[in-house]
């Protein structure tokens, strides 16, 4: 066996308490890798055709990536699995923090469900046999108080995962929680969790992670971490927005350079973009209505880097990284007293999306959403459809339980949440995101539901980026921001190191962003199939925007494992993972034209004003020019068998 994996998989059928393992061969690591590659290769192959996304035969797969505690950097991302709840298809969600080693010092490279427990279990693994425990003291405890308990019974060295009530009470828009409400919040697998009444997984073993040359990995992660710890002086958070303002004014754009980014993260973390990502156009505004005419600096500088900086009590970092991104906030009030510092999708969501200036409300709802286990993306989401449905007529103060939900009314936000938290009343219509609440409310509320596929568009306005309407609309897992974009190529900057991968210019029209042709297509596909090496990696998207002139991937995973393979070999089997993805979607019955991004993200109509003005997208021509990359039916992107 080759180094880097652990070599075997465990097995739990919740239905009747049984566990075993599975051992996996070299040939599987050496054409899917691990993390997302050996999820998808199980899954394929074992959910059956039709299966219920909430039933027995649906299975949840927790994953590790290949490099996770081998040494290399920014590897520590692990990986949740199944058939997603929310959209019918391939589902994935992604987290930090420090619960991917642990996986794999229990021994194995995945963890898999199926079957429903007939009551609350958790699933424990030591040093011993793995046991499944009940868990009901724990069911209706939120996700920090579970893992508190867990910790209390199983020593502070455990790690957990496990869902709040959201999961519990199988809203479509959960996610799995672990380090304290950091959380794999996309494609509903909360839910999925929370069907099997599994509340919670936690591991505690000491296993060797195996590496072919360690000193080699450390000798390119001394090299990279000099690369990350150079940080220059730069600019007070409250001047970001100018930033967004000069890049909104010029009539050229210059393809970016990741360790610019690198300098804000490492600064301010992902809240350093909230200002000039308004300014720019890449925030949506008012449910993907307005622009930053709507809310302006005046109101942007409410929600400035600083002023999360100024609550952060310290830096917070998740396992193998050196930049640290992350932090813990003080959060002044009786029910909660910290916070991990919401990111740049949760402020957004719940502030320009929503019209929302209160920043108090911002760190309030951070909490209450991580604790629920409740996807802050899909929630700000659906809050901001609800009050464009009030605002329209389409609700009424009746329907609302009485809450007044006006743009910016940051106590009937707050009301609204909580309510969706617990199904209570309206909360109950939206805890399953926009397109089924549309479909319950009807009225015509489905032109004010913007998602792809049935999932809730991140933080990233694709009439801004035409290669995010690109990437919602192609991927297996549609309305994510973690796959590729126009920005995301030109940061990986794949052709320093993978022949064929086309070369950006440094300066370029802006109007030449929309115009669909095969250079933007096969740039589409190369970030797909370089993410997809990152997911079975455990590699941190951050880390990727390095650029893999910077960061040696490729280098680690040979180094890591043994293997001999170039980075063209290794793009390869990206593009086998991404193969098997799409497979799983058309088996599972999904049509990918179905999964095309909403009218009003593409600019039909166009916005009148603002950076993104007159914009409209051809994502119809761009979707058949991405599938012609994979030789998949340029008509209906299925896999040509």
């Amino acid at each position: 066996m080759a180094s880097g994996f652990m070599g075997k998989i465990l097995w739990a059928d919740l239905s009747n308490k049984e566990i075993s393992e599975e051992q996996i061969s070299d040939e599987v690591y050496r054409n899917y890798l691990s993390g997302i590659g050996l999820g998808a290769y199980i899954l394929n192959d074992r959910i059956p055709k039709g299966a219920d996304p909430l039933g027995k035969d649906n299975i949840l797969g927790i994953m590790s990536g290949l490099l996770t505690g081998t040494g290399s950097l920014f590897t520590g991302r692990w990986m949740a699995v199944g058939k997603s709840p929310l959209t019918g298809g391939w589902g994935d969600a992604n987290c930090g923090g420090n619960f991917s080693p642990a996986i794999k010092r229990c021994g194995y490279d995945g963890i898999f469900f199926k079957g429903i427990s007939d009551e609350p279990v958790y699933l424990y693994i030591g040093n011993e046999k793995p046991e499944i425990k009940s868990a009901s003291r724990l069911w209706g405890k939120d996700a920090v108080e579970t893992e508190e308990i867990l910790k209390d019974i199983h020593g502070p060295k455990a790690r957990v995962a496990c869902i709040g009530t959201s999961g519990e009470n199988l809203s479509l828009i959960s996610g799995i929680c672990n380090d304290r409400g950091r959380i794999a919040a996309r494609s509903g697998l909360g839910a999925l969790m929370g069907s099997k009444k599994l509340k919670a997984v936690v591991l505690n073993g000491n296993k060797k992670i195996m590496v072919h040359d360690k000193k080699a990995v450390r000798r390119l992660s001394i090299k990279c971490n000099l690369l990350v710890r150079m940080q220059p002086p730069f600019i007070p958070g409250d001047y970001t927005s100018y930033l967004g303002i000069v890049l909104r004014t010029l009539p050229l754009q210059m393809a970016q350079d990741g360790m610019l980014y690198k300098i804000l993260l490492k600064k301010w973390g992902t809240v350093s973009m909230n200002q000039a990502s308004i300014e720019m156009g890449d925030a949506p505004v008012k449910n993907w209505l307005g622009t930053h005419e709507d809310f302006g600096t005046e109101k942007s500088i409410k929600i400035n880097p600083d002023v999360f900086i100024s609550r952060e009590k310290e830096k917070y970092y998740c396992y193998s990284c050196p930049l640290g991104c992350g932090g813990i906030c003080s959060l002044p009030g009786k029910e909660f007293h910290e916070t991990h510092k919401p990111e740049y999708e949760t402020v957004i969501a719940l502030s320009a999306l929503c019209m929302n200036e209160d920043i108090g409300s911002i760190f309030y709802l951070n909490e209450v959403l991580n604790r629920a286990g409740m996807d802050s993306i899909s929630a700000g989401a659906t809050v901001a459809f609800a009050i464009e449905c009030y605002m329209r007529g389409i609700l009424t103060k009746e329907d609302t339980d009485g809450i007044d939900l006006s743009w910016g009314n940051s106590k009937a936000i707050i009301e609204l949440v909580h309510k969706m938290v617990k199904r209570e009343g309206i909360g109950n219509i939206l805890a399953d995101g926009v397109k089924i609440a549309a479909q319950k409310i009807g009225k015509g509320a489905e032109n004010c539901a913007v998602h792809a596929g049935g999932q809730e568009l991140p933080m990233h306005d694709s009439r801004n980026d035409p290669g995010f309407a690109l990437h919602y609309s192609v991927e297996s897992t549609p309305g994510r921001h973690t796959i590729g974009s126009q920005l995301y190529y030109e940061m990986f900057q794949l052709w320093n190191r993978v022949k064929g991968a086309p070369k950006v210019s440094m300066f370029f029209s802006k109007d030449t962003k929309y115009i669909p042709d095969e250079k933007k297509a096969q740039m589409a596909a190369y970030s797909s199939k370089f993410m997809n090496i990152a997911n079975a990696s455990g590699l941190c998207l951050f880390g990727a925007f390095l650029g893999v002139g910077r960061l040696p991937i490729f280098e680690w995973l040979n180094m890591a494992t043994g293997f001999k393979k170039n980075p063209e070999e290794y793009i390869e089997i990206g593009a086998k993972i991404q193969n098997l993805k799409q497979s799983f979607n058309i088996k599972h019955g999904i049509d990918p034209r179905d999964y095309k991004v909403c009218e009003r993200a593409l600019g039909r109509p166009p916005l009148a004003t603002g950076p993104n003005k007159d914009r409209t997208i051809d994502i119809e021509k761009m979707m058949s020019l991405y599938w012609q990359q994979f030789e998949w039916n340029k008509d209906t992107g299925k896999p040509v068998l």
